[in-house]
């Protein structure tokens, strides 16, 4: 191959070559996260709009996208207006790594970029402001505990307090819909990808993602025992039979129906055994 470059003054796209080159994103993906690059502050990034631009369809544009998060390239979060209306703002990230919106702004007040001129990011509620308002407050610190503790079980999983802080309200909302910690801590660890590069983005996407629905409510009023509406007594616990180790079912130790059978019959049969 042989490059025939022509020098661009303007309207132009860097593109890093982890991105263009990258090994695991399919080639959708990456033409996707290209264009996605491309465009400017604003623009709208969604699957109908970008369904509409492209031939491949919806579902191959969802997949990529979905592509794009895993690999920490696009992040999409939700939120609330001032009137109360779910949206979805996406985050393109130049390079995996930067995660939300919180580093973005403060890279570009640390090194202003020769596109400063352009709208700022618009200064809406972070992430965590606006998931606290709806969860819990006593799912805060169990969730927060359960995100510190995820490096025991994998060292990539250390996450700076800043994450913490992010992904808490989408952990206490899991906690909120009835899921166990070891629940949660199942869903995020198992399956991590060999070459994990934003342990924070793939986080946010399983949480988003796989949260389950909320456990169905009870019966509203407790059974009442005078009239007739007590709860069904537990099965006997298992037990293991002391004449053939076989398993029965018994509220104490000792011999299942078999074997206390056999023992009763030759007292049956004979008068002169059970004297």
């Amino acid at each position: 191959m042989t490059h025939i470059r022509q020098y661009q003054p303007d309207r132009y796209t860097i593109i890093g070559n982890h991105l263009a080159q990258h090994r695991d994103l399919s080639l959708t993906a990456i033409g996707v996260g290209t264009h996605i690059l491309s465009l400017p502050e604003g623009a709208s990034v969604d699957i109908r709009t970008l369904a509409a631009r492209f031939p491949e369809g919806r579902d191959r544009i969802a997949f990529a996208l979905r592509e794009l998060e895993a690999h920490g390239y696009v992040e999409r979060v939700r939120g609330r207006t001032a009137e109360g209306r779910v949206i979805t703002r996406t985050y393109a990230h130049s390079a995996p790594g930067v995660t939300g919106p919180s580093q973005g702004d403060e890279e570009r007040e640390d090194a202003p970029s020769p596109v400063a001129a352009e709208p700022p990011r618009p200064q809406a509620p972070t992430t965590p402001a606006v998931e606290e308002s709806s969860a819990s407050g006593e799912h805060q610190a169990p969730a927060r505990a359960l995100l510190v503790s995820l490096r025991r079980t994998d060292d990539r999983l250390t996450l700076p307090e800043r994450d913490v802080r992010r992904l808490a309200p989408a952990v206490a909302a899991w906690f909120e819909n009835g899921a166990s910690a070891a629940a949660v801590r199942r869903t995020l660890t198992a399956g991590l990808p060999p070459d994990l590069k934003n342990p924070a983005g793939l986080l946010a996407h399983r949480l988003r993602e796989l949260l389950p629905p909320p456990l169905p409510a009870g019966p509203e009023t407790p059974p009442d025992p005078d009239r007739g509406e007590d709860r069904p007594p537990r099965p006997a616990p298992f037990q293991t039979c002391d004449g053939c180790e076989r398993a029965f079912r018994g509220r104490e130790p000792g011999l299942c129906r078999d074997c206390r059978d056999c023992r009763a019959a030759p007292e049956a049969r004979d008068p002169a055994v059970a004297a």
